[in-house]
């Protein structure tokens, strides 16, 4: 199936989509590469393989990208007749353009306050966190600048990029930046966490703050630097189902078996193995 609105920042990890979407079908799934439990025991799919003809919309936060993307593949797997099409952006913009009508089945946020929005809309119920995630400083691979620590982000002399404050992860940065009374002096705010990845893989700035995935993301193409302090500021990841009038039986009964999806065993196991938190 095409999927016109994946992104395209692809990563090696994202290579397992094709082994894991042979054990779904197999009625099983890999464990996460951190995660203690034994890769050949068997993990229930828990999306029903007789749902009725549906193409489900999700739009994810930007960080999400590779684990959806993932995630889709093996719930299409597991459920033959749904397509899922997945579109990726900053949690805030996403929200704004739920509350405004866009066409969508699925929510999955960056953190909770967007989310909201979307339930005081009368739009998503009872949404549930899914997952979490902290944020690390990243700097071009070989690290040409000699970043050493966050208090580099204060360095006028240096290129920095952090995200926007009007999304998750630039709100997270800011929080993370005040706690350590650390003010920085970034050269560009980007409107999601991959704009801003991409100008550090293409060494157009010398730090950044982004989520630790994002740097698992990257693979060679960064380097990592973790904050301490980072772990006192907690990204929560809330998703739900879109409840809108337009939507038909089918295709409700398809968003809310995604979302089982992504909450259950399936969905755990890949999130850590990109290196996401259990709420």
């Amino acid at each position: 199936m095409t999927r016109s609105t994946r992104t395209t920042l692809r990563t090696a990890s994202g290579l397992a989509a094709a082994a894991l979407t042979a054990l779904a079908l197999a009625g099983c799934a890999t464990t996460g590469s951190g995660g203690d439990a034994d890769p050949s025991a068997p993990a229930e799919i828990s999306a029903s393989p007789d749902l009725a003809a549906a193409e489900v919309t999700v739009l994810a936060a930007a960080s999400l990208t590779e684990a959806f993307d993932d995630l889709a593949t093996q719930f299409e797997a597991a459920n033959p007749s749904v397509e899922v099409t997945v579109s990726y952006g900053g949690s805030g913009a996403l929200a704004t353009q739920i509350i405004e009508g866009a066409p969508a089945d699925v929510f999955a946020s960056a953190a909770e306050p967007p989310m909201q929005q979307v339930v005081d809309a009368g739009l998503a119920e009872d949404p549930v966190v899914f997952a979490t995630n902290t944020l690390e400083l990243v700097v071009p691979a070989g690290n040409p600048a000699g970043v050493t620590g966050l208090d580099d982000l204060a360095n006028a002399d240096l290129r920095i990029a952090l995200c926007d404050e009007s999304v998750p992860c630039g709100a997270a940065s800011a929080k993370l930046l005040a706690n350590e009374g650390i003010t920085a002096a970034p050269d560009t705010l980007e409107s999601d966490v991959k704009a801003v990845l991409t100008k550090v893989s293409l060494g157009e700035v010398d730090a950044a703050l982004v989520y630790r995935t994002d740097v698992q993301a990257a693979g060679d193409d960064v380097e990592g630097i973790e904050v301490e302090a980072a772990a006192d500021v907690v990204n929560r990841y809330p998703i739900a189902a879109i409840t809108a009038a337009e939507a038909d039986e089918a295709q409700a009964a398809a968003a809310a078996a995604f979302v089982e999806f992504v909450t259950g065993d399936p969905g755990r196991e890949t999130l850590d193995s990109y290196g996401f938190g259990t709420p």
